[in-house]
């Protein structure tokens, strides 16, 4: 680890080359996994492409929060709280049953700044995924914090709604944690805070397992597909205050013609994942 943010620097226009196929039973546990309908169809959702080509790193190598080390492909950050702080995607064309995906995956950004408890890494990763008939170009945003960050002291302040008020809303009950665990498996994500409620407690600081940034905008794109009829050309999404495996929860959207706002919100009217859709 070093914190020579010019050292770190030379980690920027790194690229990496990953290969999967998208085979039918991922598919169908992945439907399965989101309460999806078992259409029959070769049409993958939207976001399933984070379930492909995840990192292979051996269980002896994974540190002890569970996550890959860093100096490879991304770059040997001084702080230990790793997080998936949102996106952006467009799509072109659908991924399908049988295609053969090509990721080249770069390092576009890495910035330090100082936040009002301490230092923050964000560092950007840029993904295009290839395939027969589909395109897909995604930015990616991975924050880093420092252990005396982490937990609901830090990240339970309740973020201001989005305006206007939701034309549809949805209730749900709490994600729990087979839900949480199911996700993880799918995307080979061993992060702990998702699975190990002593280990997100006891070492992280959080009052209960957290529901993984992806897992909602996975549930919001649905939501949105849903509502529309139609899957979006364009997503992108954004963390505010973590959602925890015991919270009641609503999905959100609001119509404004073609594009659509959507968030999670608990129901003391914090705001967890903030997403815009467009067709």
């Amino acid at each position: 680890m070093s914190d020579d943010v010019a050292y770190l620097h030379s980690w920027i226009g790194r690229q990496q080359v990953s290969r999967a196929k998208i085979d039918a039973e991922l598919v169908r546990r992945y439907r399965a996994t989101l309460d999806l309908p078992d259409i029959d169809s070769i049409v993958a959702p939207r976001l399933l492409h984070f379930c492909l080509a995840p990192a292979v790193v051996q269980t002896s190598a994974l540190g002890t929060d569970g996550h890959p080390p860093l100096g490879d492909f991304l770059p040997p950050v001084p702080l230990p709280r790793r997080m998936w702080a949102g996106g952006k995607i467009s799509f072109e064309g659908d991924l399908s049953v049988g295609d053969n995906v090509r990721r080249v995956s770069r390092v576009e950004n890495i910035a330090m700044k100082e936040g009002r408890t301490g230092r923050l890494f964000f560092v950007t990763v840029s993904h295009h995924l290839e395939a027969p008939s589909a395109l897909i170009v995604e930015q990616q945003d991975i924050v880093y914090r420092g252990p005396e960050m982490a937990g609901a002291s830090q990240a339970a302040t309740p973020a201001a709604m989005p305006s206007p008020a939701p034309t549809h809303q949805r209730s749900c009950l709490p994600v729990g944690p087979t839900l949480l665990f199911r996700y993880s498996a799918l995307t080979f994500n061993a992060h702990r805070i998702h699975y190990d409620r002593p280990y997100a407690i006891e070492e992280e600081g959080y009052p209960d397992l957290v529901v993984h940034g992806p897992l909602q905008a996975a549930m919001l794109i649905n939501y949105a597909t849903e509502l529309s009829g139609t899957a979006p050309s364009k997503f992108s999404f954004r963390g505010t205050s973590p959602l925890y495996s015991s919270d009641s929860y609503t999905l959100n959207a609001s119509v404004e013609g073609e594009t659509m706002k959507l968030w999670t919100e608990k129901a003391n009217g914090t705001v967890c994942m903030a997403a815009i859709a467009s067709w």
